[in-house]
């Protein structure tokens, strides 16, 4: 893995996160409506045609192991993913909600692309029981502009537990 996982301070103005920082959080709220509302066959169109998804544990990532949850390298590998999580896999009804906070752009690069980090938490509903956390964590990302919008070229989805609530795995 490229990434380092550990903190690392913003290399980037004051001035231009605060200008970037609308367009990013807007784009956290639509992927993550996207998500929240089971429309999970839309989710790789927030990608690069090669962006690269990873969700892994915090244990691996600070290991520098690429073993992942789910490891999606191009558009055509998320389609796939998302087809079998929506058609494919039965499972008992639930709701998510996915919040997103802590937002640090952190470098823009001379090729323009924004490395981002935040906090995310995900909270599942069963229709017959209360709601839980199913995972919490943090995306580090890679944003790039292409055709006027903003894309993720990579996202890291690095999740705290090294032990889930079950075994379905969804894009995060």
């Amino acid at each position: 893995m490229k990434h380092t996982f550990a903190y690392r301070p913003q290399s980037i103005s004051i001035e231009r996160a605060l200008a970037l920082r609308p367009e990013i959080e807007n784009f956290h709220a639509e992927y993550c409506a996207v998500l929240d509302q089971n429309q999970v066959e839309l989710w790789p169109e927030f990608f690069t045609e090669d962006g690269l998804y990873r969700a892994t544990s915090r244990e691996n990532a600070e290991l520098g192991m690429p073993v992942g949850l789910i490891y999606a390298e191009g558009r055509d590998m998320m389609h796939d993913r998302a087809v079998a999580t929506s058609r494919t896999q039965m499972y008992a009804p639930r709701f998510t909600l996915h919040l997103v906070s802590n937002l640090r752009i952190l470098e823009e690069t001379a090729v323009g692309e924004i490395e981002s980090q935040a906090n995310f938490l995900l909270m599942q509903t069963l229709i017959e029981g209360p709601s839980t956390v199913h995972l919490a964590g943090t995306y580090h990302d890679t944003h790039v502009h292409v055709d006027g919008q903003l894309k993720l070229k990579e996202r890291h989805a690095i999740f705290d537990t090294e032990i889930l609530a079950n075994s379905l795995v969804y894009p995060i």
